[in-house]
């Protein structure tokens, strides 16, 4: 097993199955701009292929702040639903790992939504701590939808 960057259109594109599993909102049409734009900002696509296959798939960034200092932040991070249980998680988070060591960080971070048991369980065997409450509040256009 090894990661890839995702660098080119095909890459990208090759992540979207396993991307829509988590983020079930993105519309395939869009999708490699999505990420384009995103990449623009720093974002990185980080993808386990198998066969030309994505299995596992982890969107990140580098950044710093007061709270923090130097940090990896995992924004998504996803194993195929019918590639579970092979290693593709753990493999990827140990690459997390060492790139967010490579890059002289502090720490590493990533939000999962609460119903996310099993991925919980997961984070916690890597001895991850469950640091914060996460609050958002959403809006739409000009208003506050909650």
């Amino acid at each position: 097993m090894s990661v890839t960057i995702a660098q080119t259109d095909e890459q990208i594109r090759a992540t979207f199955a396993v991307m829509k599993q988590l983020r079930p909102h993105l519309a395939e049409d869009d999708y490699v701009q999505t990420i384009r734009s995103l990449q623009e900002q720093g974002y990185r696509l980080a993808v386990i292929f198998e066969q030309g296959v994505a299995k596992a798939a982890a969107g990140y960034r580098l950044g710093a702040n007061l709270a923090w200092g130097r940090f990896l932040y995992v924004d998504d991070l996803i194993t195929d639903e019918n590639s579970r249980a092979s290693g593709y998680a753990g493999e990827l988070m140990n690459w997390l790992d060492e790139e967010a060591l490579r890059a002289g960080c502090q720490s590493l971070h990533l939000d999962s939504g609460v119903q996310r048991h099993d991925a919980h369980r997961f984070y916690l065997k890597r001895r991850m701590r469950i640091a914060a409450h996460h609050f958002d509040r959403v809006y739409e256009g000009t208003k506050r939808v909650r």
